[in-house]
């Protein structure tokens, strides 16, 4: 019988050529001719691309003139047809007799005796059994990746909570997939579960998992290292399995100038100060392969549990790699991110509430329709103002930029809703309803929470409407660039007169604290700490030195580092963009900020021709002719390319972390908020999240099990030998 046997491409045999040399099927359709040849009963039903895609052929079986050999390879003629078989291994057909090929089987066994020793036959058979083998475990593989992989995309756990045991995986959902591919004829899973009673153990699947991440991730890097510069962003600390995890994510702008974000994976996030900031950076470069070198810029999202740690790491990653500008990132609002940063005990009062309310009035219709209705009673002759808030509480206002604001119009209105929720005079809502209300209740109706309300909305008034514009389009940007100097004059100017404007800020909290019939105190924590000194101390003294001084102060300290020379300089080249160039006709672009990229363009000699150049194309474009609006636009137009130093200095721009991506180059965040608001706490995988994110990278499964194989060379070893 013709011996066709499962083997991959890629491994070339080491048989002997006239007993065991195998052969590709040369084309689909050749490849079912040849079975035909052959009377293999058991191919029949196998399509022309599976025995094209995983079946050879022995070199025995081919006329010797069919057959190429020189010091190089051995090739079968473009015409080559198997006519030679062992007629008496073969069942036959009726009465239908082969002498002729019977008698061409005589005469080449016959001229094969005289050529080859029997040892070199033997080894040969040994050495078609292995590759046979092999090529068995490798199927095995693939099928294993093929369900971990469909099972990563959809966000399904492969394993339950409680399956990830040394008994084996139970009936989770990634056995139960296997079983259903072995009753749809998976013979090699089949084969290798009637040997080892199971098809994969639960650490088999824990190191499917690793190697997942491992060829996912090589992707990514890949796909970075040939785009060139890069920025590093960081989002809020996650817990999974009950450790803290650094989210991260790269931006950069790919070969066709079109922005990009991914998702990088999970830093493990345990320790502190300089150790914790080292071992993050050497996770990135060692572990992932990350150049950072061509790190441009940097983002994070902080708070304040974990604020000291962030900065340190970014702290150590401008020290390391001074090119890695911190910046603002584009998913956080700039005062939120602000007031996350500061440790104060009532700052951090007021952004624990908004977290609670957020979470409380998400979770029903009813609930928000409870807060509107208390919204009305507090403005019953103010309906345009009602219906404003009312719109504005639909939202998720407590991220926003105006967030302060708000809360303090409607301060009055919330604590009604969340009082009435808790009386449950008409038993509406659950105990645990009724309970987290309560909880928010106690937070609205704490002193140091109002004063530090109100000090946080009047500080912040004047970073609000450029923090707003910094999210904006790139004329925004551009203009909030430009109006920096007039904020942070405005800033020092209260700092130089904290004691007048707190006197003002410390009177709207106590007249808003008293028609809420909230006593003005000092904090628990401080009376608890400073009970002797507690009668000596009054409040609007201490909370002017422990609250109005360290926020303004904290405020400016931040801007002036999220917003350093170079950075400001990087967002006013933003006036490279046609629209803005015709916003400002009368003014070239400043060549003193495009200077800032001198050292990664192309020709910076020729700067200042090409800048002359750019300028002189958009401000006096032809009537009619449309000028491109934003970066993605100016970046896509065609002739770009004639401008290699403006394509280099807008592709720069492009990998800023403060500049807002369009929706469609903004999918890894998204797929990341949608995966973690989605999926348990218990089934959270920092590994197969990264699949999760990552499902368009582009990754074969043909790799994943090779590194397979090479990372675990014994289990194939064991394989075999069963």
């Amino acid at each position: 019988m013709c011996s066709m046997f499962l083997i991959n491409m890629n491994v070339k045999p080491k048989i002997s050529l006239d007993f065991c040399t195998v052969f590709d099927l040369t084309t689909p359709p050749r490849s079912k001719e040849w079975v035909e040849k052959c009377q293999r009963k058991d191919l029949a039903d196998k399509s022309p691309d599976q025995l094209y895609r995983y079946y050879r052929l022995c070199g025995k079986h081919f006329e010797t003139s069919l057959i190429d050999c020189d010091a190089q390879s051995t090739v079968l003629k473009e015409d080559a047809i198997p006519t030679i078989f062992d007629v008496a291994s073969q069942p036959q057909n009726g009465q239908e007799k082969r002498n002729k090929e019977t008698t061409k089987v005589d005469e080449t066994e016959s001229r094969g005796r005289k050529r080859i020793k029997k040892s070199q036959a033997d080894t040969a058979k040994e050495d078609v059994q292995t590759v046979s083998e092999e090529e068995e475990y490798r199927e095995h593989l693939n099928s294993l990746f093929e369900v971990l992989v469909l099972l990563g995309e959809q966000s399904i756990p492969p394993a339950g909570p409680g399956d990830m045991k040394q008994d084996g995986l139970g009936s989770s959902t990634f056995q139960a997939l296997l079983e259903y591919r072995m009753n749809c004829g998976d013979e090699v899973l089949k084969k290798r579960y009637d040997t080892n009673k199971e098809c994969c153990s639960s650490a088999q699947l824990g190191q499917l998992i690793e190697v997942c991440e491992k060829c996912i991730r090589s992707k990514l890097v890949e796909e970075v290292k040939l785009n060139g510069f890069f920025s590093l962003l960081t989002d809020d600390l996650v817990k999974i399995s009950t450790e803290w995890y650094l989210p991260v994510f790269v931006r950069f702008v790919d070969q066709s100038n079109c922005q990009v974000e991914r998702f990088f994976g999970f830093l493990g996030f345990e320790g502190d100060g300089d150790a914790l900031a080292e071992k993050l950076l050497s996770e990135m470069t060692d572990k992932w392969g990350l150049d950072m070198e061509q790190c441009r810029g940097q983002a994070h999202s902080y708070s304040g549990t974990h604020f000291s740690k962030i900065k340190a790491f970014s702290a150590k990653l401008i020290e390391k790699y001074p090119m890695a500008v911190l910046a603002l990132r584009s998913t956080c609002t700039l005062n939120v991110s602000l007031a996350n940063g500061m440790a104060l005990s009532g700052v951090r009062l007021v952004m624990s509430t908004f977290k609670k309310i957020e979470t409380f009035f998400s979770q029903s219709h009813l609930l928000q329709l409870e807060l509107e209705h208390a919204i009305m009673i507090f403005y019953p002759e103010k309906e345009e103002k009602a219906n404003e808030l009312k719109e504005i509480c639909r939202t998720s206002w407590t991220r926003r930029n105006d967030a302060f604001e708000v809360a303090v119009d409607i301060l009055e209105a919330l604590l009604l809703c969340v009082d009435s929720v808790h009386d449950n005079e008409d038993m509406r809502w659950n105990d645990q309803v009724a309970h987290n209300a309560l909880e928010i209740s106690k937070g609205l109706a704490d002193f140091e929470f109002v004063m530090a309300l109100v000090v946080l909305k009047n500080a912040m008034t004047l970073t609000r409407a450029f923090g707003t514009n910094m999210q904006g389009k790139e004329p925004d940007v551009h203009f909030a660039a430009t109006s920096l100097k007039a904020v942070l004059h405005s800033l020092k100017e209260v700092s130089d007169n904290i004691d007048v404007y707190h006197e003002f800020w410390n009177d709207e909290a106590v007249n808003l604290a008293a028609a809420m019939e909230i006593p003005v105190k000092l904090p628990r924590s401080f009376l608890r700490k400073h009970q002797s000194e507690s009668g000596t101390i009054q409040p609007d003294s201490y909370y002017k030195n422990h609250l109005s001084v360290p926020v303004v102060n904290h405020i400016i300290k931040e801007i002036n580092e999220l917003f350093i020379e170079d950075h400001v300089k990087a967002l006013r080249c933003l006036s490279l963009i046609p629209a803005i160039i015709e916003q400002h006709k009368s003014t070239e672009p400043e060549e003193e900020s495009v200077q800032v990229f001198k050292n990664d363009i192309p020709n910076a000699g020729t700067l200042s021709a090409e800048l002359h150049c750019w300028w002189v194309k958009w401000s006096k474009k032809a009537k009619g002719e449309t000028s491109p609006s934003d970066l993605r636009e100016t970046l896509l137009l065609a002739d770009v390319k004639f401008f290699p130093n403006m394509l280099a200095v807008l592709r720069l721009i492009g990998i800023l972390p403060t500049l807002a991506l369009e929706d469609s180059c903004n999918l890894a965040y998204k797929r990341f908020k949608i995966y973690m608001a989605n999926t348990p706490d218990q089934f959270r995988s920092k590994s197969l999240s990264l699949l999760n994110m990552n499902y368009d990278v582009g990754y074969d499964l043909d790799s994943m099990v090779e590194v397979y194989m090479n990372t675990y060379p014994d289990r194939g070893e064991v394989v075999c030998d069963k």
